[in-house]
């Protein structure tokens, strides 16, 4: 089945307003490129073999039923196709995120999770497939254990590096029964475990070590800099809520944490050929922005149009444009977007 898609009706008033915050940033296009599901949501973006792929959920709702992973394919970015349809009997698959093995294999790690027709989690644990052609995929194989959530690899010199959080391990509370229960711990100092792993081969992980940070974190996206640095960027639904930088050079056993002015959601962020750092994320109460990330700091500069139910983005920087796959309900039911745009960088010499 082929998807053409339509472009965005983007006033110019939104358009000025984007720019004006996001200063020299330009925003090129927004398509719809999906929107055939009843809930499409939680994007990844890669560009594999000169093709684009764009991995995401369908499901009826964002909460509850058994969510599959829909995988588009295009040549040019404006011809979308669904290639494959990734489910597993009685789970709900969701987030899906894209990498490529070291073998040159496309790879998807996926939450698991168990709702059996409510809206009450019952339990969760980790997936992965994989596929050499974007159409044929290895059946979901669980990874880790019950409970745990590693919600993204990043594959750097062989070894695929993630954090993952298991809520299962709140401190002061029944393991089992935490992990059953749909309420939020309270805040405080290492709500539950969130834990770095590495694997060579994205099915049997080490554990690393654990990173001490308070107010129930979760979502983290990991990408690493000159000199093997690693830098993490932490979604936190506790406490304040803002989100964490954390930094780590190896063996990635002591890090360095700082905290932003933002709450996150759906973190993603990836570093351009300039060096420099950009990082795509929901904005409270419903947009998703892009802004400049430091060590230090997450700053959103341009609000892509969106709202309602919305982010998590897949980010690729290609030909000199930053590419961005997002979901959004702002024009109704959720849909699938790509963003193109020009960034305030530094030529290459």
């Amino acid at each position: 089945m082929r998807h053409r898609p339509s472009l965005l009706a983007v006033s110019a008033g939104l358009i000025a307003a984007s720019l004006a915050r996001g200063a020299e940033i330009e925003l090129l296009s927004v398509e719809k490129i999906w929107d055939q599901g009843r809930h499409n949501a939680f994007t990844d973006l890669l560009r594999w073999h000169d093709k684009w792929y764009c991995v995401f959920r369908e499901a009826e709702a964002h909460v509850g039923g058994d969510g599959q992973i829909r995988v588009l394919e295009s040549p040019d970015s404006k011809s979308w196709a669904s290639v494959a349809l990734i489910s597993e009997e009685g789970i709900d698959l969701r987030d899906p995120k894209l990498s490529v093995t070291p073998d040159d294999r496309l790879m998807i790690v996926a939450g698991g999770s168990v709702y059996k027709g409510t809206k009450n989690l019952i339990g969760r644990q980790p997936r992965v497939c994989f596929s050499r052609d974007a159409r044929q995929w290895t059946p979901t194989q669980r990874i880790l254990s019950e409970g745990e959530w590693l919600w993204r690899v990043t594959w750097h010199k062989g070894v695929a590096y993630g954090v993952s959080y298991n809520a299962s391990t709140r401190h002061g509370k029944d393991a089992q029964d935490a992990a059953k229960s749909p309420q939020p711990a309270p805040p405080g100092p290492a709500d539950w475990k969130l834990s770095l792993f590495s694997s060579r081969d994205g099915v049997h992980y080490d554990l690393i070590t654990h990173l001490d940070v308070p107010g129930q974190p979760n979502e983290t996206t990991l990408r690493f800099l000159e000199g093997d640095e690693m830098i993490a960027l932490v979604r936190r639904e506790g406490g304040n809520t803002f989100g964490w930088i954390g930094s780590s050079k190896p063996p990635y056993t002591r890090w360095e944490w700082k905290e932003t002015k933002h709450r996150l959601g759906g973190p993603n962020f990836i570093q351009v050929p300039d060096g420099s750092l950009w990082a795509v994320s929901r904005q409270y109460p419903g947009k998703t922005a892009l802004g400049r990330l430091t060590r230090d700091s997450y700053e959103p500069l341009l609000v892509l149009p969106s709202g309602g139910d919305t982010s998590y983005a897949g980010m690729v920087f290609h030909d000199g444009i930053l590419w961005v796959s997002y979901y959004s309900s702002h024009e109704g039911k959720s849909r699938i977007y790509l963003a193109k745009l020009r960034l305030p960088v530094t030529p290459p010499k």
